[in-house]
């Protein structure tokens, strides 16, 4: 498993929408510069009254140095921004999640999910090799995310099996592994009936052109009972996230009438639909 990196402040900045960051240097700007010095004028006592009096050029450069810092990450939290979303607009087909290395393929899952309302922790607890890579946040429930990025070798079932133990080390509510190829028999016959969604390159390529083509529909079929997963590739504007489990949803077709719904991708055990 990969090493984690110590974040600094700058690093914790810059993982918020840059936004915050142009507002927290301004605050802290206003704060270290007049909120110190009007704090201690109104303090009892000759000493800090005098303190306050010779402090007003003392804290200016310091508040300076605070909104310069925060400005930096909220610059680099605007770069990172462009830079996801230039990796999810140039993904296309299966050849193209290949491209990069496996940091790339982290912040591209994780791109894909928040363009899906989840916010996404970038944990760096995960690597090259394994772990955690990824915290989903949704409707209270939260989901660990480990990527993939092997590009001729089937994920085996020892993989879902640490991230089993690291669902119930963690106390999460579910788990997501994504990889660009496939799942082996073992590993899927292990993910059945457990909080765990195997998500293939096919499945991960359908959802990036989902957040391509921008906001999703919001009426969508009825729920039909009797339903079997199709095999036939679903429409781009169906995959959404269950409202039941959070897992993600397909399309599914009614048995008797041939109609398709969306029904959640761990049906029996999810019986989701929208």
């Amino acid at each position: 498993m990969g090493r984690s990196r110590r974040k600094s402040g700058l690093d914790t900045l810059a993982a918020l929408p840059w936004p915050i960051g142009v507002a927290t240097g301004i605050a802290g700007f206003v704060a270290v510069r007049y909120g110190i010095v009007w704090w201690l004028s109104h303090q009892g006592g000759l000493l800090a009254q005098g303190f306050a009096q010779q402090s007003g050029s003392m804290f200016a450069p310091l508040a300076w140095l605070v909104l310069v810092i925060c400005w930096m990450a909220a610059f680099f939290s605007y770069l990172g921004k462009r830079h996801r979303r230039q990796l999810l607009e140039t993904r296309t087909t299966l050849e193209s999640l290949s491209a990069g290395g496996w940091r790339q393929f982290e912040l591209l899952v994780g791109e894909a999910f928040r363009c899906q309302g989840y916010i996404v922790e970038e944990t760096g607890l995960g690597g090259a090799d394994g772990g955690i890579d990824l915290i989903l946040r949704k409707d209270g429930r939260r989901t660990l995310v480990q990527c993939k990025q092997w590009k001729r070798q089937q994920v085996g079932v020892s993989v879902v099996r640490e991230m089993a133990g690291l669902l119930a080390h963690h106390q999460a509510d579910a788990v997501k592994i994504v990889c660009i190829g496939r799942y082996t028999h073992d590993a899927e016959r292990f993910a059945q009936g457990k909080p765990i969604e195997l998500i293939g390159g096919e499945q991960l390529l359908t959802m990036i052109r989902v957040v391509q083509r921008g906001p999703v529909p919001a009426s969508l079929p009825a729920q039909q009972p009797d339903a079997a997963i199709t095999q036939s590739p679903y429409p781009a504007a169906i995959v959404l996230a269950c409202p039941r489990c959070g897992n993600t949803m397909v399309e599914r077709r009614n048995r008797r009438t041939g109609e398709t719904f969306l029904g959640c991708s761990q049906f029996p055990r999810c019986r989701g639909s929208v």
